[in-house]
């Protein structure tokens, strides 16, 4: 694996932005204008996602990035969780809700994925390579 520099170029970083967007656009049609804290809500959990992302790589610590990544798989399923109530609450469609539930499901299983390599990984992070 390339070494990575920046937290703009982690794929999952790139996806995270893209499926935000897509959350805002959604929380911002006319169905939400009257659920403010519900609506708040799922663009919060969105974009917790991505800063999470951002946040753990900037610590510069294997072991502190992986759990800002895990912080960031949880907020993804809670993104999941208020679609569905999105859902029933026909705030959106069937179709949108079958994207954006399996773009994200997806976008949770590419954070584990790479949790679990970071888990193998012997590299230290910035913060401890010169600890034993």
């Amino acid at each position: 694996m390339a070494t990575i520099n920046r937290f703009e170029d982690l794929e999952i970083w790139q996806k995270s932005r893209e499926l935000s967007l897509k959350i805002f656009n959604l929380a911002n049609n006319s169905f939400f204008s009257k659920d403010f804290r519900f609506r708040d809500q799922l663009k919060s959990a969105a974009a917790s996602i991505m800063d999470n992302i951002a946040e753990g790589f900037e610590r510069s610590s294997r072991l502190e990035f992986i759990n800002f990544l895990s912080i960031s798989k949880g907020s993804a399923g809670e993104v999941k969780s208020q679609l569905h109530r999105a859902l029933d609450q026909k705030y959106c469609s069937r179709e949108e809700f079958d994207i954006l539930y399996n773009e994200y499901n997806k976008l949770a299983g590419n954070i584990a994925g790479f949790m679990g390599y970071l888990n193998k990984s012997d590299i230290k992070g910035q913060k401890f390579k010169d600890r034993n």
